[in-house]
């Protein structure tokens, strides 16, 4: 089955030519700029690169450059949209609503749009996406693919927050998790590099500009470290992660902010850009850290949250079999795994410094030899759980 996976942003759009069977990427890139002038970068073939301007006022006109792209001129991969069976849509918030990836109906639409206010930046964008595929693809199968429903597998004690219950009864205000694709994706590859399906304790780290530790106890997420929306858990490129409610609002009052000014800052401004003054890119500040103070302390921030999350799992999950490490930091970056590392020994985790400075782009595991617990590396591939929940949803529909 070859399957169009679609992950559309406010102003961009990443999507991907996949046969989840067979594990083969046909067609690769992003659309990025949409509404401003348009942009279009195109991969295909065996590492060929193709870029184009384009004119994307809507989120429409990008889907339609990439349809056109993957089958008409140089970057053409099929012959025609009709090989396209079926696209699979990412969604970054499925609620209560949905254990498992799903068909996409008129229904599904609208629970998707109830929860807007819980992912006002994301899932407005990702309605758009199944909308316009159902007009430009029709009768095609679309199937949304939630972030959040790896997470609820949590125990109500892990996701409830401690506030008046009736919070979490008329609102459903409780934690939700995200970033589930790639947790899910990389536990699993860990279990088979362990070798291991059953009483596996397995930590994932996702690592990038939005970043997440997850607790994964047999295949299962039991504790993740995002929250109600993305800007909970550790520290990030622009998002503040953990901040008390009582520094809120002294900050409230003492800057004279609203309600949208303070999420501005704490989604957009906080982080590693507001710690360091630099930038939101972690290579940036690293490169930075000897000779800038501010930069020091960022790399130092981000690597003590970690650390701190995946202490407090190794706890709830009575122990640890695996540490694994992915996204663009966690894949790339050999000193934050260090730092998280170092001291860790008494959990079972010793990191074996050879190992873990070799740049190599696969699955690996960087422990010493006698370490009691594995330390992985492993590349995540969120668009192949994507196309093969997509594959699935279709055949059993």
């Amino acid at each position: 089955m070859l399957v169009f996976i679609l992950n559309a942003g406010s102003s961009s759009l990443k999507y991907q030519l996949m046969n989840p069977v067979i594990k083969k990427v046909f067609a690769s890139g992003i659309c990025e700029r949409i509404g401003i002038d348009g942009v279009l970068k195109h991969e295909y073939g065996d590492g060929k690169e193709l870029k184009l301007e384009i004119d994307m006022p809507t989120h429409k006109e990008a889907i339609e450059a990439v349809l056109s792209t993957l089958t008409v001129g140089e970057g053409k991969v099929i012959d025609s949209i009709d090989s396209i069976q079926a696209t699979g849509h990412r969604v970054a918030h499925g609620g209560e609503f949905f254990q498992k990836s799903t068909l996409v109906t008129e229904e599904v639409i609208a629970k998707i749009e109830a929860l807007i206010p819980l992912a006002p930046l994301h899932n407005p964008a990702n309605i758009l996406g199944m909308k316009i595929c159902q007009e430009l693809l029709p009768g095609k199968p679309n199937v949304a693919v939630f972030d959040t429903v790896f997470h609820q597998t949590m125990p109500d004690y892990a996701y409830m927050y401690a506030l008046p219950y009736d919070q979490y009864t008329k609102h459903k205000i409780r934690k939700y998790g995200f970033h589930g694709t790639s947790h899910y994706y990389v536990s699993n590859e860990a279990r088979q590099m362990l070798d291991k399906k059953r009483n596996t304790r397995i930590i994932v780290c996702h690592l990038g500009n939005g970043s997440s530790v997850t607790a994964v106890l047999n295949g299962k997420s039991i504790d993740t470290s995002m929250g109600l929306t993305p800007v909970q858990g550790l520290m990030m490129g622009t998002r503040s992660g953990d901040v008390g409610a009582g520094a809120i609002s002294y900050m409230m009052k003492q800057e004279g902010l609203d309600i949208d000014q303070i999420t501005e800052l704490m989604n957009k401004k906080s982080g590693i850009l507001g710690i360091s003054g630099k930038s939101s890119d972690l290579r940036e500040v690293l490169a930075a850290m000897h000779d800038d103070e501010r930069c020091r302390l960022a790399v130092d921030m981000v690597a003590y949250n970690i650390k701190k999350y995946v202490g407090s799992y190794v706890a709830a999950l009575d122990g640890v079999d695996a540490l694994c490490f992915t996204g663009g930091i966690g894949e790339n970056s050999a000193l934050i795994r260090e730092i998280v590392c170092t001291g860790l020994d008494g959990m079972g985790l010793v990191l074996d410094p050879i190992k873990n400075n070799k740049n190599r782009n696969d699955a690996r595991d960087i422990a010493t030899n006698s370490s009691a617990a594995r330390i992985f590396v492993i590349p995540t591939n969120e668009e192949y759980v994507i196309a093969n929940d997509t594959y699935k949803v279709v055949m059993e529909s």
